[in-house]
């Protein structure tokens, strides 16, 4: 097993693995910009080593800086966590070439499900639903106007090198196109360094469900059920819950084994996430693949009692899975509610500032995951998530008045935060009926006009 693994993020997913590495007895290592010098992730670890300034791309997005706090450190693995440089397949092939463990995929891997439209060559072939799109990259506006009018409106426009909900816009027209590709593409690059984009229909008021899987060095490869991600602001999501409340056990198999397929056809191993658009009728379409640990990834551990970053640093190490599908039971429901510095009142612009006070209550079913802690400065340089609260229960009835209850206890001061919007999504009667797909927030609980999100 690993020595030193060095964490090569910030915030409560940096906790989250430090933590997970202190439970191995694995030693951690933190790297941090010069705005996150007193953050809750450089204390946590065992050291912690500059790597520049503020700007991600100063920073955490400046490979050579990480790698060199690598080897000065003596870390003999890398664990990105998620965004950054998670799907980088440059950064994992460099990461490998400093004799390093990447702990991730293979950048062979990342690369052919990291960028979106040969991911979906290579589903196609392996017989996953597609959404109908483009079969290669659009390199301008009057190729995409072309495909566009070949779908048929409403389109996407995608990052073909990110996710997350970066490099995105609905395109309704021709007329819209120009503008779109051009802010997409921007974004992109920003996000990402990489402003390729991909097309593809727009299909309305489905829902967003994806299949965590987990593989390994040995051939062996696992689904561990499904998570519905329909509750989305500007395809950012808000609140994930498993199981999703309309898949049932049949129509779960068939996903899982659809996502089976895909990690066996892009030769992946180690963690990934399978996502899918699912319509009324129990059709579901392909639309991407997660190279990294999701966010969301607590409500499946809630579920399943697999620790899924345990298991990342496990088959990185070359070990076999510890679980057959057969053995993996879905037990109760999960929910879990992203915490964000932004001011749900308001539209969701963004409060930064030094929290005074930070009380989340804790019991049975109850898990929070922060990257914060009383004193944190919360910074406008960074996404302004801060913290995960995730509960669990027999069922999702019991799972929402939990995770209310838990929520009207909170106590933040300093910030302003989504909390009070939460809870107003949480007593909704349509989601409280699980009658939720994407367009959920649009029409049944708009947020106000703002800068935020």
């Amino acid at each position: 097993m690993f020595d030193k693994i060095l964490v090569a993020n910030r915030g409560e997913i940096a906790c989250r693995i430090i933590q997970a590495c202190r439970e191995m007895g694995i030693a951690t290592v933190a790297v941090y910009s010069e705005a996150d010098r007193e953050s809750l992730h450089t204390h946590m670890a065992d050291e912690a080593i500059c790597i520049g300034a503020p700007p991600n791309s100063a920073s955490y997005l400046n490979a050579a800086n990480i790698l060199s706090a690598a080897v000065i450190t003596g870390a003999d693995a890398i664990h990105p966590g998620y965004g950054n440089l998670s799907e980088d397949a440059n950064f994992a092939e460099a990461v490998e070439g400093c004799k390093i463990t990447f702990i991730g995929p293979s950048p062979e891997a990342i690369a052919r499900v990291g960028n979106k439209s040969e991911a979906r060559k290579t589903m196609r072939d392996a017989g996953v639903p597609v959404v109908p799109g483009s079969l290669d990259g659009v390199g301008n506006a009057d190729e995409a106007r072309e495909i566009a009018n070949e779908l048929g409106y409403p389109v996407m426009i995608k990052a073909a090198g990110g996710g997350g909900g970066r490099g995105i816009r609905i395109i309704h027209n021709d007329d819209q196109m120009r503008e779109a590709v051009d802010q997409a593409a921007q974004e992109a690059r920003a996000a990402f360094g990489n402003g390729a984009l991909y097309i593809e229909k727009y299909l309305e008021d489905l829902r967003h469900v994806e299949v965590q899987i987990l593989a390994d060095g040995h051939g062996n490869v696992v689904h561990l059920g499904e998570r519905d991600c329909s509750v989305q602001h500007r395809h950012q999501k808000l609140l994930e819950e498993a199981p999703c409340p309309v898949v049932g056990t049949q129509l779960r198999r068939r996903m899982g084994e659809a996502a089976v397929r895909a990690a066996q056809a892009a030769g992946y191993v180690n963690a990934g996430t399978v996502e899918f658009l699912l319509d009324e009728r129990g059709r579901f379409y392909f639309i991407e693949m997660n190279a990294r640990i999701q966010v969301e990834h607590p409500v499946t551990e809630m579920l399943t009692g697999i620790d899924i970053v345990r298991e990342q640093i496990r088959v990185a190490d070359g070990q076999k899975l510890r679980h057959e599908q057969g053995g993996i039971w879905f037990n109760g429901h999960a929910i879990e509610c992203r915490i964000l510095a932004a001011d749900g009142e308001r539209g969701f612009i963004p409060s930064p500032g030094t929290i005074t006070r930070w009380e989340i209550p804790s019991g049975p079913g109850v898990r929070v995951d922060s990257g914060v802690a009383v004193g944190s400065e919360v910074s406008t340089h960074y996404d302004p998530m801060i913290a995960k609260v995730i509960c669990w229960d027999q069922d999702r009835a019991s799972c929402i008045e939990r995770m209310r209850a838990v929520l009207r206890g909170a106590r933040i001061e300093g910030i302003k935060t989504t909390i009070p919007y939460h809870l107003k999504l949480l007593g909704n009667a349509y989601f409280r009926r699980g009658e939720v797909t994407t367009q959920f927030i649009q029409r049944r609980l708009p947020i106000s006009q703002g800068g935020g999100l």
